[in-house]
């Protein structure tokens, strides 16, 4: 089994690279529920693989899409995507390998204040040219004009008609959750859209080689920076100074303290129709505070 995975994997690695390289050894890692993923010890360095033989075509493509509009826009380290594409009937991904270390003293601060450029990064409109994928959901980027159309229609409205088309909510929960549409715009502030990660939590970020922070795994689309920062606290945060920093560089507008709980409504839906209906309580709790 090994020696016909080592195949795979130097064939990848010649596809990618244009060069034969030799597999010395092979480290199984974490690929999140959905991926397989391994470093591979080479003649020419360390590489990073991940692969599957189940899922959409065109995942992998569009997490390189992803990486490489964060490598080219930010100044937080993104790892270089050297090649994707499907053999030996599995889909792979092929990237720069991380070494992850401890995180440095400035970590966090560093975090803050390259996010804090990144959503300096804008479009003219929310959304994205293609769609792509959070988790291993299809992620709708239709662009449009208005962050609380797009956010409705994109993000809340979507999540719900698969949660409906699943059986997993009540008509009284659909009733409720579409209560809250109307409220959204006197709810919502409209800022242009800025390059977002798209699913930032801890999981998704890294220290890299010299302890500095680097994201990966991105869902990436033009949002309201509101809805990241959202995001990054709602699996237990990340540190005070990650948030001080990025205040200082990017101040939120008043009020972002009881907004982030609508913002959060998106990734908690993704959760229910990704893992079930337990996460349906924090989407219930917004719902009665704002929708009544």
């Amino acid at each position: 089994m090994q020696s016909n995975n080592n195949h795979f994997f130097e064939r990848a690695l010649f596809e990618s690279t244009g060069r034969e390289l030799q597999v010395e050894e092979v480290f199984f890692k974490s690929g999140g529920c959905i991926n397989n993923a391994v470093r591979l010890n080479t003649s020419a360095g360390d590489f990073f693989l991940k692969w599957n033989e189940g899922i959409e075509d065109d995942m992998f493509a569009m997490e390189a899409n992803g990486l490489q509009l964060l490598r080219a826009g930010g100044n937080l380290r993104v790892p270089e995507v050297l090649g994707v594409g499907k053999m030996e009937e599995k889909y792979y991904l092929l990237l720069e390998y991380l070494d992850s270390r401890h995180p440095s003293a400035t970590y966090w601060q560093s975090l803050g204040q390259g996010l804090a450029q990144q959503h300096t990064l804008t479009s003219e409109n929310y959304g994205l040219e293609e769609n792509n994928f959070i988790g291993r959901l299809p992620q709708n980027n239709r662009q449009n004009k208005s962050w609380v159309n797009f956010f409705r229609e994109s993000r809340l409205e979507v999540q719900l008609g698969l949660a409906i088309y699943n059986g997993l909510v009540t008509d009284d929960f659909v009733k409720k959750y579409k209560a809250l549409y109307p409220k959204l715009p006197e709810l919502l502030p409209e800022e242009p859209p800025s390059l977002l990660h798209g699913d930032l939590w801890s999981g998704n970020i890294m220290a890299g080689p010299a302890g500095e922070p680097c994201l990966i795994d991105p869902a990436v689309y033009y949002g309201h920076r509101e809805a990241e920062i959202a995001f990054t606290e709602l699996f237990g945060g990340f540190d005070a100074l990650f948030y001080e920093a990025y205040r200082e560089a990017m101040p939120v507008e008043p009020g972002y303290g009881e907004r982030k709980d609508i913002y959060n409504i998106y990734p908690l839906m993704v959760h229910v129709n990704l893992f079930g209906t337990s996460y349906l309580s924090g989407v219930e709790r917004t719902l009665k505070k704002f929708a009544g």
